[in-house]
């Protein structure tokens, strides 16, 4: 203070300040004006000597008025001063230890509690699936014990892939079908029509998608459908590692009818495969709006898990059996909740995919459909049929019918329909003399 104040030009001091009319203002001015005097005593006798300025009363003042002002300016300035020194001073709390701090949780320790969380949820869902009923050894009329077992197979990704078979116990085995089961379902529903396969010397063989049944992912999140169709492949070579000399086929239904097109459309596939068959195939799908289209893309890469409740069309139904749909939404291995922003893109974008290439499906082929389905559209199918070169192919439209085919109150004519033309595949492939290896 001692350093700045000489520095204060003598006309800071005799500046007329009461050129404003407020008295307020000319009361704060003479309190700085008299707390520098003290420091500047020359300058506060300049002054003292300036008559201030204001209206033009301020000559008839009194010199007693004068006297009482300096006096209550000097009061205020004592008052203000205590105050100052008497303020509250700001407590500066102490830090908490570091084991007792709370701080907000890192984005790398939720990721690590969201993986926690799945990997408890895959070992619960893991738990149930081995708990699901096969169909051991059980035999009704017109049908051959099976030998059923389940096991995990790790995918292109390593990723812990459930799977399920089952095989007759006698009898020699003409052909192995492998199952990729729909969206949100899982490989134990169809433990029925694999024991109707079993009684015709088929065997079956199924697999959980990442993400579905007992296999590693989160529950109902499909990051890629590339990365099922290339765990087909590889579930595919293992099976046939297996079982050399014996004709697979793949059997797809609903989106898993899309994996499954996909997949057979590489020659290499192709080459393995004596044919598939589509239940329900999802071939063409169109989003609720164009924009939902436009910026699918977009939520998918920036909130792929995220729920959109706006995709969630309930009510829609997928059988006319009532005890199959009860038996269906009731089965936790069934995910029920509304689909996820990236899997549903990647819904759009693998039949986009197919929707453009049906022109190039040369694999040997079997597609079945009811014409009341409301979750795919049976004219894809139909339109697959008509532009799809391939030599051997069929094409099967159940009239009324909905979506879950072998579910239905006429399943076991849907089930025999499907043997019935693996049967002639196979007499067909035994004739020309194709092997498979």
């Amino acid at each position: 203070l001692y350093k700045w104040i000489p520095t204060i030009s003598p006309k800071f001091l005799t500046f007329p300040l009461y050129t404003l009319s407020s008295s307020s203002s000319s009361i704060f001015f003479d309190s700085i004006r008299f707390v520098l005097s003290f420091f500047l005593p020359a300058m506060a006798s300049t002054s003292a000597e300036m008559e201030p300025l204001t209206s033009g009363a301020s000559n008839r003042i009194i010199p007693i008025l004068k006297t009482l002002r300096k006096c209550f300016i000097f009061i205020l300035s004592l008052v203000l001063s205590i105050l100052l020194l008497l303020r509250p001073r700001r407590r500066v709390l102490p830090l908490p230890p570091l084991e007792e701090a709370n701080p907000a949780p890192s984005r790398r320790w939720r990721r690590k509690m969201a993986w926690k969380l799945e990997e408890e949820d895959t070992a619960r869902r893991r738990s149930l699936a081995e708990g699901v009923d096969m169909g051991f050894g059980i035999a009704g009329d017109g049908e051959i014990p099976c030998r059923c077992c389940s096991s995990l197979f790790y995918g292109r990704r390593g990723n812990a892939l459930f799977s399920r078979s089952w095989l007759p116990i006698s009898g020699e085995l003409r052909g192995i079908l492998i199952i990729i089961h729909g969206l949100n379902e899982h490989s134990g529903r169809y433990s029925q029509f694999a024991k109707q396969l079993n009684s015709s010397n088929l065997g079956v063989y199924a697999m959980d998608w990442i993400g579905h049944g007992g296999s590693d992912g989160l529950h109902g999140y499909v990051p890629s459908l590339d990365y099922v169709v290339s765990d087909t492949e590889a579930f595919l070579e293992k099976i046939r590692s297996e079982n050399p000399g014996v004709p697979c086929f793949l059997f797809g239904h609903s989106t898993g009818g899309a994996v499954v097109l996909k997949a057979a459309s590489s020659p290499s596939v192709e080459d393995m495969l004596a044919g598939i068959v589509l239940t329900s195939p999802a071939l063409r799908v169109k989003p609720a709006h164009p924009i939902v289209g436009a910026i699918a893309p977009i939520f998918s890469l920036v909130a792929p898990r995220f729920q959109f409740k706006g995709a969630n069309k309930r009510g829609i139904p997928v059988s006319r059996d009532p005890a199959a749909l009860i038996a269906k939404y009731s089965d936790p291995l069934v995910y029920t909740g509304p689909i996820r922003v990236r899997t549903g893109h990647e819904i759009l974008r693998i039949t986009a995919y197919l929707t453009r290439n049906f022109k190039s499906v040369t694999v040997p082929f079997f597609v079945l459909h009811g014409t009341e389905d409301k979750v795919t559209d049976p004219l894809a199918s139909q339109d697959l049929y008509n532009q799809a070169p391939s030599v051997f192919k069929d094409i099967k439209l159940y009239q009324g019918f909905l979506h879950d085919l072998l579910f239905e109150p006429e399943r076991e004519e849907v089930g025999r329909d499907i043997i019935d033309w693996m049967m002639k595949r196979l007499d067909d492939v035994n004739g020309s003399g194709a092997g498979f290896w």
